[in-house]
């Protein structure tokens, strides 16, 4: 049985999907991958997977760090 709650990912706050956005290209112009405004279907799997894989490590470094009380980056 499925659950009717689940969002299957969906941001529900627009400031959310922005701020998202923004940290997807900041992380992609650090490494050096090129996105343009709209759709990047032109990038390979491996650039795509870098950008993600960045996102995340960005965000668990972050949030070890609150968590150890630590606010400096």
């Amino acid at each position: 049985m499925a659950n009717s709650n689940k969002t299957s990912g969906k941001m529900s706050a627009p400031e959310s999907k922005d701020a998202m956005n923004r940290f997807k290209e900041e992380v992609a112009s650090e490494i050096g991958v090129n996105l343009k405004q709209g759709y990047n279907g032109d990038i390979t799997a491996k650039e795509a997977g870098s950008i993600g894989g960045e996102m995340v490590r960005k965000m668990v470094n972050n949030q070890k760090q609150q968590m150890s009380g630590n606010s400096n980056q």
